[in-house]
């Protein structure tokens, strides 16, 4: 007997943590760097000596980003894909043949198996090509079929999916619905038991590859019933089954080229067989697979980062202004060495965290997050930089540059392609809350029934207990540490290069410092800590930028003993720490001064009308139809735009 069809979930606010906390991995079986970092403990020694990937991995992706490169250069023309916002067929079915759809897959299962490192470098080569080309490959490995199958498949169902994703077959990720983003909990896509299958019915919005995707990954809800646990849950869907629709092919201010659509399920008979993981365990899986998933937008990063540089250092130096070049006018030069600094640390952000999840001897949920959070953030800085240096003509099309007989800088293209990136897998906003929840863990391990206002008054007093002799313990330690001995961390002060022992010691200072300011807002606002997110999120983007600190002295260091540039590394880690810790300082400052009480006062006044009037004067040019479209499950009645790859 199959159970009745879901009706649209209606959650709190309070139900809706619950089904978030629910899906986080509770345990930390390995050591975090970052979580280290947020408990006011620099531990140094998991990053340094710098994790290096073995001979063999060298040599094998080396060898693959040879291929990837020639083959880019010949066959990718990124403005083309640009002005007709679709990739030819003949380059997706190019980089089928050269295997990079299989680029994180098993060579078991037909795929290249490339280490992290490896992968991410391929993602900034091929973006830099193509952003377009670097999404298609992203959402196909990163959160498609092969990494839950990877993480979470059965061997039958590795055997069956992999070598298909491998070779041939495009792989999209579907969780988001029109009226459900961030928040699971009210997930409306139902999977109803029905013998050996599962019966699918709902939409999804903003499907990546969705439009040409050959397999799906769909997040649904189970409906509890017997034999039944239910929970949202994970399946793999053939896109051309009976039922599925792709309704719409979305269209973007950047990334014109991304296949990424609306999807309908109505009455999609799914196997059993292909559901990943068991019943409940969707958000797990998603959310699992997004530790390292999160790391291929940090490439995209990095390679708008190295091509921003190029452009700056080109442009700069041919066009003068007042009878010398602009990259010698310090306004503009500020902004270059901002670039260069910054491009740096993003690259070693990237790197480190891609090493150690290559290694796998650390936990890295919030070290991708952060770098995820970081990239996209400082990204888009870089970019915005660049349209800036490039005046006039940073405002300009490339293909209005190219008509007018100029070179064909595609500078505001990149500005619209990154500007995506703060809000892909997880808004800045989001990312803010997800890390911040991470960072007080140990916090709320100890201590956190004391402010759960459904636990009992036995259960706070051994909290109670608990916390205290947590806090006599760890409180002690937050007073002085490495960072006040002058001559602390000294190998990172070798002769003749900048003094990054220095930074070392500001990271190891302001992390302690960090945890303190944590733990004196716990005991200030308990439960309502987690309402105060303009606090959280500032003790969020302090701890990136100590990251991103210890991620580029260690990365210079490791270039210098390597004999790579290790003096011009040495320069730019030094320039970078500088900057980051005038940020940092500023964040400091707001945490406890700032308009977050007056903001939510204002706030409450344009929710209720009360400045309406300062909207006068203008003609809103919006079309009509509602906020959030209709997605009542039910027959399809639109043409199913689905296009397959010939």
């Amino acid at each position: 007997m199959s159970a009745p069809p879901l009706k649209k979930p209606v959650v709190t606010e309070r139900e809706a943590r619950q089904v978030a906390e629910a899906a986080r991995e509770q345990a930390w079986r390995k050591p975090s760097f970052a979580k280290e970092l947020f408990l006011g403990r620099f531990r140094l020694d998991l990053i340094h000596p710098h994790p290096l990937p073995t001979d063999e991995a060298v040599r094998r992706g080396e060898q693959f980003l040879s291929k990837l490169r020639a083959f880019c250069e010949t066959k990718v023309d990124g403005a083309l894909i640009e002005r007709e916002a679709r990739i030819p067929d003949e380059v997706i079915n190019g980089l089928k043949e050269l295997g990079a759809l299989g680029m994180k897959i098993d060579p078991k299962y037909g795929g290249l198996g490339l280490t992290q490192v490896y992968y991410n470098k391929a993602l900034a080569l091929a973006g830099s090509a193509s952003p377009a080309i670097g999404v298609l490959l992203s959402a196909h490995q990163s959160i498609g079929v092969p990494q839950p199958l990877k993480l979470f498949g059965t061997p039958e169902q590795k055997e069956k999916f992999l070598p298909r994703c491998a070779r041939t077959d495009i792989s999209a990720f579907l969780l988001t619905e029109p009226d459900v983003g961030s928040d699971p909990a009210r997930l409306a896509t139902s999977a109803v038991p029905d013998g050996d299958d599962y019966i699918l019915d709902g939409v999804k919005l903003w499907t990546t590859n969705g439009v040409v995707a050959d397999l799906l990954v769909v997040m649904a809800r189970v409906p509890k019933s017997e034999g039944h646990k239910g929970g949202i849950t994970a399946f793999v869907v053939e896109s051309d089954s009976p039922g599925v629709t792709v309704e719409n092919r979305n269209a973007f201010m950047g990334l014109r080229g991304i296949e990424n659509g609306v999807t309908r399920f109505h009455q999609v008979r799914v196997p059993a067989a292909n559901r990943i993981g068991p019943e409940g365990a969707g958000l797990k899986i998603a959310l699992t697979t997004l530790n390292t998933g999160r790391l291929s937008l940090p490439a995209s990063c990095v390679a708008a980062g190295k091509w921003c540089l190029k452009i700056a250092r080109e442009w700069s130096a041919a066009r003068e202004q007042w009878g010398k070049p602009v990259a010698h006018h310090e306004a503009v030069g500020q902004k270059i060495s901002f670039i260069a600094a910054t491009t740096f640390a993003l690259e070693a952000v990237l790197d480190l965290s891609s090493q150690m999840a290559d290694e796998d001897r650390n936990d890295i949920r919030i070290e991708g997050a952060l770098a995820k959070l970081f990239a996209s953030e400082m990204g888009w800085k870089i970019a915005d930089e660049l349209v800036q240096i490039r005046g006039g003509r940073g405002f300009e099309t490339a293909d209005s540059l190219r008509a007018r007989g100029e070179r064909a800088v595609p500078a505001e293209q990149i500005l619209r392609d990154l500007r995506i990136n703060r809000i892909f897998e997880g808004s800045t906003e989001i990312m803010h809350l997800l890390i911040a929840r991470e960072a007080v863990d140990a916090h709320l391990s100890v201590a956190g029934d004391l402010i759960d206002p459904d636990k009992s008054l036995s259960d706070k007093a051994k909290a109670g207990a608990n916390a205290g002799v947590f806090y006599a313990k760890w409180l002690p330690k937050l007073v002085a540490g490495p960072g006040q001995l002058p001559r602390t961390y000294g190998d990172f002060h070798p002769a003749g290069h900048p003094d990054l022992a220095t930074h070392l010691r500001y990271v190891e200072r302001n992390a302690r410092k960090l945890a303190r300011s944590t733990f004196y807002a716990m005991s200030r606002w308990q439960g309502r800590m987690e309402t105060k997110q303009g606090f959280l999120g500032r003790v969020v983007d302090i701890g990136a930028e100590l990251f991103a600190m210890s991620a580029a002295v260690v990365r210079a260091e490791l270039l210098r003993t390597t004999g790579d540039h290790g003096r011009e590394a040495y320069q730019l880690a030094d320039v970078f720490c500088r900057q980051s810790r005038i940020r940092v300082e500023e964040l400091f400052g707001r945490l406890w001064s700032n308009t977050d009480d007056l903001d939510r006062k204002v706030v409450k006044g344009v929710l209720g009308g009360a400045y309406e009037w300062l909207e006068e004067g203008v003609i809103d040019p919006s079309g009509e139809g509602p906020w959030i479209a209709d997605a009542t499950p039910g027959e399809s009645t639109k043409e199913n735009v689905h296009r397959r790859i010939r």
